[in-house]
């Protein structure tokens, strides 16, 4: 016969119970997994969201991951060639200026969660997100970010799942989760990329002289010798 001891074995018991995505026990909470759904650009993850609106799951929560690049919408920091610097300088305050789109985050990310709870959320993509964010003044960035708390789907370029630094730096925790890697020939290519890192010759010249300086004025002497003997051999 069937077996007994696992509700979910059925397909159909676990209906009855609506909660059964979050009980509590002793304080643990069991929680449904996300699906992580990685893909090799930005434009892709447009395409997807597009057939994710055509079929039945439209409704389901979903955030988009992505960088400032293509959802800083602050008129200082996003035609800036270092948008994830000037972004973090802002928030930590340190010139007397704040980012107000960033204390606008809970407009945005409520407007979406109003949206799912009166039956007509839709699958949105980046655009969609970003042009609701310039109407409301609240940063897209970061509202895709707290929107991965409630997601059931989370869309991604590939190296957000496989760098571990930006894994870390996004709050992504991919234990006991489920992902899908869309064409996933392309991912040791991509696994490569994300561990290496290329650099010219001049930017060796300029940072043997950087560390010359540093050696000739007894500047941590000891970590900048071997750093510059590095420098020298790779000339």
């Amino acid at each position: 016969g069937p077996c007994t001891e696992c509700s979910c074995s059925s397909g159909k018991e676990p209906d009855k119970d609506p909660s059964h995505t979050k009980k509590k026990e002793n304080g643990d909470a069991l929680c449904v997994p996300k699906i992580f759904f990685g893909t090799r650009t930005h434009k892709q993850i447009t395409q997807i969201s597009r057939e994710l609106k055509r079929t039945a799951y439209s409704y389901v929560p979903m955030t988009i991951l992505s960088s400032r690049d293509y959802t800083c919408i602050h008129p200082v920091v996003s035609n800036s060639s270092n948008r994830n610097e000037m972004c973090v300088e802002l928030l930590e305050g340190k010139q007397g200026k704040s980012c107000s789109y960033f204390h606008g985050v809970h407009k945005l990310s409520e407007h979406h969660a109003l949206q799912s709870a009166s039956g007509v959320y839709q699958a949105w993509d980046i655009e969609d997100l970003v042009s609701l964010g310039r109407k409301l003044r609240a940063c897209p960035y970061f509202t895709a970010r707290e929107l991965m708390v409630g997601a059931d789907i989370v869309f991604c370029p590939y190296n957000y799942l496989l760098d571990p630094q930006i894994r870390e730096s996004m709050d992504i925790n991919l234990k006991d989760q489920v992902v899908i890697l869309d064409e996933a020939h392309n991912i040791e290519d991509c696994a490569r990329e994300s561990v290496s890192y290329g650099v010219t010759e001049s930017q060796l010249r300029a940072a043997r002289e950087e560390l010359d300086f540093m050696v000739s004025n007894n500047i941590r002497q000891g970590h900048h010798e071997p750093l510059r003997a590095v420098c020298c051999s790779l000339i």
